[in-house]
């Protein structure tokens, strides 16, 4: 597979043309991962002025914030629920006031208690939700339980006019998980494919 995918223009557009309190299934490639986070961070979430929780579940937020960085992507309002950082970590973690941990990617319950608070929280118009990933949710958890959550957590979005965007990555999906993420989304967009 070459690396090429969607162009984060494409992304973004795709993106733009769903409604609030849509739920969105972004299917990337590691190779195109840049890609993405241009596309939703940066074209779509932040020219429409939202404010994002950003459910760190893969990299931890730190590195993610290294990557924004890296990419001039402003992060001022971007908010993390960060999964992985305290069993990567444990207790050398520097948080701030933009970075929620959570123990474990176990904790589901937990996940989506803190995402609530950060979007009772935020006084945007537009809010955006994003899962990265789902793949590594699925590690976690087993498919019932992790079925469960997906179905709690974007009902509550879409009640709250909040877009969500959930992440897999094509590598590391299996056909049971595609068919629980495309359960509960409105639309799909295949980023790891190649352009015409």
């Amino acid at each position: 597979m070459t690396p090429e995918g969607m162009s984060a223009e494409k992304i973004a557009d795709e993106l733009s043309e769903t409604p609030p309190s849509s739920a969105v299934s972004l299917q990337m490639s590691v190779d195109n991962y840049l890609d993405v986070i241009r596309g939703v961070l940066d074209l779509f979430a932040r020219k429409k002025e939202m404010d994002t929780i950003y459910v760190s579940a893969t990299i931890s937020s730190d590195a993610i914030k290294r990557v924004l960085e890296a990419l001039d992507i402003p992060s001022d309002r971007i908010y993390f629920v960060d999964c992985i950082s305290h069993i990567m970590m444990g207790g050398s973690i520097q948080v701030d006031e933009h970075t929620t941990l959570v123990e474990s990617p176990t904790m589901l319950e937990n996940i989506m208690l803190k995402v609530e608070y950060l979007i009772k929280r935020s006084q945007a118009k537009e809010k955006l939700v994003v899962i990265d990933s789902i793949n590594s949710l699925a590690i976690h958890n087993n498919n019932w339980i992790l079925s469960e959550f997906l179905h709690i957590l974007v009902s509550g979005l879409r009640s709250k006019e909040t877009y969500t965007v959930i992440l897999s990555v094509e590598e590391h999906s299996t056909p049971e998980l595609s068919n629980m993420v495309n359960l509960v989304c409105d639309h799909g967009i295949r980023a790891s494919e190649k352009e015409e």
